[in-house]
């Protein structure tokens, strides 16, 4: 069976300073070796050979490579370090490496205006083609001006809704006379669009809006609006043609966002509009989630320019909704229905407000009359001590007298509290049985792990079912028949895009040479550990395990730890059968405590540290798992591996397989290498030191409003293996995206000024760990939205050039920026359902499938791959975009590398779906936040905390940036790769 990645979260590497020789090592070029035949290539002899590998030579001069001409460089004596068994370096012939000079020479473009991004430079050839299909449908660009309009609305509205029921009133009034038959679409906010002018470039109208809240029968409340609209521009759609077909770079947003509005403007109309997709309980019935929620199925919709023309991206979708209960209903599922006869508790009243705060309820208790509010609190009262004053002479009358005698409704529940509506100067009481809860309202907090699991039930669609299912939404959505892409001149096909696609081989892996099976060559994306010993296993003498588990008896914990140590030994670990002190229990709650006894009963014994700790966790434990890393790994320095009471008691050899995995790369081993790398074989990472980074930004949850954004950046530590990260994390300004402390100055008293940063320290720990100094970087960035490409290649490879200029005067590697995404809605589907050998067990695409032309860029660099075999559910390709590139990649040189690495992910026998440093960085970012001080998490503390250096020195002082540094890892967890 192919090892499971198992879900235990992730941790950062971290690094030591020292300083870079200014010096510049001698490089050396492999021969080009092809891969055929069935068996593993071979590795050849180095022999003198100076030509360039094949990739680099034949590819097509690229826009930016021009700027780094006339690179000067000087040779230096080989750095005297002991290389690991398997780290030696490829040799060939002696070849000098130029190098860009750094300042003012460099003419890297300091604005967006000046910069482009990398072009493509071909398509790829490797691998075997087939054809997919894609979620992306042609749309037939418009043949009609589109005009843009400003709409000033007077009062002003906040409202969308609102705004949007104006100006279909204005529509309806005017649309015959004033607006020449035009139909226009609106955004919402401040602007209109139409197909050819209005009669006028500047007009007012005064719009009567009828209150529909205000009941049937009696009197409607009117409001009347006075609403400009004037002329502002045209949108170039000569502009648009020539970018869709290759002929201009830069992307004319207005048009695209018109069109966009244009093709929203009925769904909006129809369904519940969130972000870019649209919600309707009618799509299909909603899904109870518990506690009040309800699951809603909808569809993603966005127009996107391809190399096919404009294509309409549709994708289901589904998201958490608040079930549209009685007030009363919606409190007894959030805290039973023994509520209804039981006083509230504190912690009762408090979980209330946090759910129903800023959530839109109705009267019910008014007959036709269904006024709307939005809840702003509760009362500290119950309902029957709640009074207020009811005339000028400050006469109390009592809530619930008041609802008596002013419309006969009686309040059953006297013993809860009343909700609060309006502001808090004037503050309406509510009783909560007199209120239902508005439809359509989304749920934007957090889910529990009960109501994701419901979730994911719900989205989780097999390709068959989900292809069907954007079809017919397609097909019920009628484009053909919808006014406004009618008025617009918009067709949209109904037929999902054929697309050319390549599968690209998996890559021969390699194991040590005393196993059975010495290398592997996967199959559908997984392979087993079966008759493989690790290539570099390490050795655990000294190790403990402690017990949190109140369910898990000494004997099970012994007999679960025997298991897992032979496993270890069975992997090719040295791995001791006994630990140096007894299995320890200990109640969760007292995890620190713990956590030191051991430690230091465990120091006493012949006086040396532990290697290893072993920790059995309750299945459901809280916040055990993360206070047991932080303290762990920034108190005591431990390596620690956790493992769930389930796995304990269902002892699997895959379960226990997949932790020595983990187990070995913690300590510092490694459990698989590409034979291509050991062999010096892969096109523009063999032939000269090459470091790959993975970086990656991860923000807060939504309703934490000053918590921390954490950046991490990984890079490998081995070369030609390029499968060890180091890394460092930092904490940063809430919600920033541009990764602050990728290079940095400060000044020092004595030092004077003194460069630091994540970038700089990686590239110093790389020339520590292989004795060379990286001449190529490749750099994959992972969580960047399509908006933020411009800012964050500007911000971020500007850092890239000053910490490698920082290190040595005439230091400039080349570099390749990618941009990594799987936050998008491209789905590939097999062109044939039925054939079983174009799918996987679970009916998805192969792994190793890419695309790169038709529904890709229509100038730019970028693909999709789904580089992993499904497991359930419809597998999501990521899209990898090349931003710059220096190093002159071909299409196939950059999609096999990135495939490739795919299959080099440590902690599990499968292909990922993700490139692993972006993986890994992911993974550091995410673990980091166990780090924060508990303090800092619940009251978000911005005061300092006394080292200027977060987990291994990427965090700015305290007080520099207004953001508390984390903690600092401990040297010996800094050297090993522990977020496995």
């Amino acid at each position: 069976m192919p090892i499971r990645q198992m879900k235990e979260s992730s941790e950062q590497h971290l690094v030591i300073k020292s300083h870079l020789q200014n010096t510049m090592n001698t490089v050396q070029r492999p021969p080009k070796t092809a891969q055929n035949g069935k068996g593993p290539p071979q590795a050849h002899e180095p022999h003198n050979n100076t030509k360039q590998p094949h990739n680099q030579a034949t590819s097509p001069p690229s826009k930016n490579r021009g700027r780094r001409r006339g690179r000067g460089g000087k040779k230096s004596d080989q750095l005297d370090v002991c290389m690991r068994p398997s780290s030696r370096p490829c040799t060939v012939a002696h070849k000098p490496v130029n190098q860009a000079s750094c300042g003012m020479e460099m003419a890297f473009p300091t604005s967006s205006k000046s910069l482009n991004f990398a072009p493509r430079p071909g398509y790829g050839q490797v691998g075997t083609k087939c054809i997919v299909k894609a979620n992306h449908f042609f749309a037939q660009l418009p043949d009609k001006d589109l005009n843009q309009y400003d709409v000033t609305i007077t009062p002003e509205v906040a409202s969308r809704t609102v705004n949007r029921a104006i100006i279909a009133e204005l529509v309806r009034l005017y649309k015959e006379s004033d607006l020449g038959t035009r139909l226009p679409a609106y955004d919402g906010r401040k602007s209109l669009y139409t197909a050819g002018e209005l009669p006028f470039a500047w007009k007012e109208f005064v719009v009567k809006l009828v209150d529909e809240e205000d009941g049937i029968n009696g009197p409607k409340r009117q409001r009347e609006y006075k609403v400009v609209i004037k002329f502002v521009a045209r949108a170039n759609m000569h502009h648009l043609g020539q970018f869709l077909a290759g002929k201009r770079a830069d992307a004319p947003q207005e048009a695209l966002q018109i069109l966009d509005i244009v093709l929203r403007e009925l769904s909006s109309k129809r369904y519940c509009p969130i972000g870019r997709s649209f919600f309707s309980p009618d799509i299909r019935a909603p899904q109870r989630l518990g506690d009040g929620l309800e699951s809603w199925c909808g569809f993603y919709q966005s127009i996107r320019p391809t190399q096919m023309g404009l294509s309409l991206n549709i994708d289901m979708a589904s998201a958490a909704f608040i079930e549209p209960l009685p007030v009363i209903e919606f409190v007894a599922q959030l805290l039973g229905k023994d509520v209804l006869s039981r006083p509230l508790s504190d912690s009762d009243r408090v979980k209330i407000k946090k759910a129903l705060r800023g959530v839109k309820v109705e009267v019910t208790h008014r007959g036709n009359v269904r006024r709307k509010y939005r809840v702003s609190g509760l009362t500290s009262q119950p309902t029957r001590e709640l009074v207020f004053p009811v005339d000028d002479n400050s006469t109390m009358k009592s809530v619930v007298e008041y609802f008596q005698e002013m419309y006969s409704f009686t309040i059953q529940h006297t013993h809860l509290p009343c909700l609060q509506v309006g502001n808090q100067k004037k503050a309406n009481y509510l009783p909560m049985e007199a209120c239902k809860i508005v439809e359509g309202q989304r749920y934007t907090k957090r889910l529990n792990e009960r109501q994701i699991t419901a979730l994911l039930k719900v989205t989780c669609q097999r390709p068959r079912d989900r292809e069907n299912d954007i079809l017919q939404t397609v097909q019920h959505n009628a484009y053909d028949q919808d006014p406004y892409a009618k008025e617009f001149g918009i067709k949209i096909s109904e037929k999902l895009a054929s697309v050319e696609a390549r599968i690209l081989p998996a890559p021969w892996l390699k194991y040590h040479e005393t196993g059975k099976e010495k290398d592997c060559l996967p199959q559908v994306g997984q392979w087993n550990m079966m008759n493989k010993k690790m290539i570099n296993g390490m050795t655990v003498s000294r190790w403990a395990c402690i017990n949190f588990s109140r369910s898990v008896q000494e004997s099970v914990a012994r007999g679960f730890c025997n298991e897992l140590a032979q496993m270890c030994q069975v992997s090719g670990m040295e791995f001791n059968p006994e630990p140096v002190i007894p299995i320890y229990s200990a109640r969760p709650e007292q995890v620190e405590k713990a956590l030191k006894h051991v430690y230091h009963a465990s120091m006493k014994t012949k006086g040396k540290e532990l290697e290893l700790l072993l920790a059995i966790l309750p299945d459901n434990n809280g916040s055990l798992y993360g206070d047991l890393k932080r303290i762990c790994e920034t108190d005591l320095g431990l390596i620690s591996q956790c493992c769930l009471t389930k796995h304990v008691f269902k002892i699997s050899k895959q379960y226990l397989a997949n932790v020595a995995l983990k187990i070995n790369v913690k300590m510092g081993g490694r459990n698989t290498v590409l034979l291509d790398a050991i062999s010096c074989r892969i096109p523009l990472v063999s032939d000269i030191p090459t470091i790959i980074f993975g970086a990656d930004v991860t923000h807060p949850e939504n309703g934490e409003d000053s918590s921390p954004s954490i950046a991490a950046v990984v890079a490998s530590q081995d070369w030609p293996e390029v499968t060890k990260y180091a890394g460092l994390v930092c904490a940063q300004a809430h919600r920033q995206e541009l990764i602050q402390d990728l290079y940095k100055t400060w000044h020092d008293p004595v030092r004077g000024t003194v460069s630091g940063g994540m970038i700089r320290d990686l590239l110093i720990s790389f020339r520590k760990a292989t004795g060379q100094k990286p001449l190529r970087i490749i750099f994959y960035r992972d969580g960047v939205s399509e908006g933020q490409f411009y800012q964050v290649l500007l911000y971020e490879l500007d850092a890239i050039r000053k910490a490698c200029a920082s290190l040595e005067p005439n230091y400039q590697p080349l570099v390749t920026f990618i941009v990594v995404q799987k936050r998008h809605h491209t789905r590939l589907f097999a062109n044939n359902h039925r054939d079983r050998s174009s799918t996987d067990k679970s009916g998805n695409i192969l792994p190793g499938t890419v695309v790169d032309s038709k529904i890709c860029h229509p100038s730019e660099f970028d693909f999709y791959l789904c580089s992993h075999a499904g497991i359930q559910g419809t597998s999501r390709p990521a899209h990898y975009h090349v931003l710059w590139d220096e190093n002159n990649f071909t299409a196939d040189g950059i999609q096999s590398l990135t495939n490739n690495l795919c299959y080099t992910y440590a902690r599990c026998t499968r292909s990922v779906s993700v490139v692993p440093p972006a993986y890994y960085a992911h993974l550091a970012a995410f673990r980091a936040r166990f780090y924060l001080e508990p303090e800092m998490q619940d009251n978000n503390s911005s005061t300092g905390a006394g080292s200027g250096q977060a987990k291994g020195g990427g965090t700015k002082a305290a007080g520099e940036s207004g953001v508390r540094p984390l903690p600092a890892l401990k040297e010996n967890v800094k050297r090993v790769m522990f977020y496995c």
